[in-house]
């Protein structure tokens, strides 16, 4: 057994939503809040598991999580996969990506749709990608190399 800190009255407590409700088709302003590679089922692949937070237009707080397919035995699924993180990255403005930390933090626009399985609850797929709109396109960023330069590509003024 162990005793609480202290003691807690349900009055006091909030009530949950239980709105787990797929969000309606269409576009949604959203940030991506983590990024963490995952293998697949059959250990034969990898995919990024990412979890977006809705910004907007409806829907504030709500969250959406989708996966982004990086290797994969099947050439289609990758293709696909590379397709959406590159659609991704030019959306937040990267030109290059090393690590999942570098997707975090970065806005865009998600095209939501809801699919259906049977015998499974209804659940949203991220099915695109955008730029924020209204916004000024973002450019992309290049990360510095970890390698120092050569001596030879430093202007002479600045050789010691």
């Amino acid at each position: 057994m162990a005793l609480l800190s202290q003691s807690f009255n349900i009055n006091d407590l909030p009530t949950p939503s239980d709105d787990f409700a797929p969000l309606p088709d269409g576009w949604y302003t959203a940030s991506i809040n983590s990024a963490e590679i995952r293998d697949t089922k059959d250990k034969t692949g990898q995919y990024i598991a990412i979890r977006y937070d809705i910004l907007g237009p409806t829907h504030q707080g709500r969250v959406v999580f989708g996966n982004v397919n990086i290797k994969n035995k099947s050439t289609q699924a990758e293709e696909i996969g590379r397709q959406a993180l590159g659609s991704i990255m030019r959306a937040i403005g990267l030109a290059r990506v090393d690590d999942t930390d570098q997707l975090i933090g970065g806005s865009l626009q998600i095209k939501l749709a809801i699919r259906t399985q049977e015998g499974y609850e209804p659940t949203n797929d991220v099915r695109g990608y955008k730029a924020i709109e209204g916004g000024s396109l973002p450019q992309a960023k290049e990360f510095a190399p970890t390698s120092q330069a050569s001596d030879k590509a430093a202007p002479p003024w600045q050789k010691r």
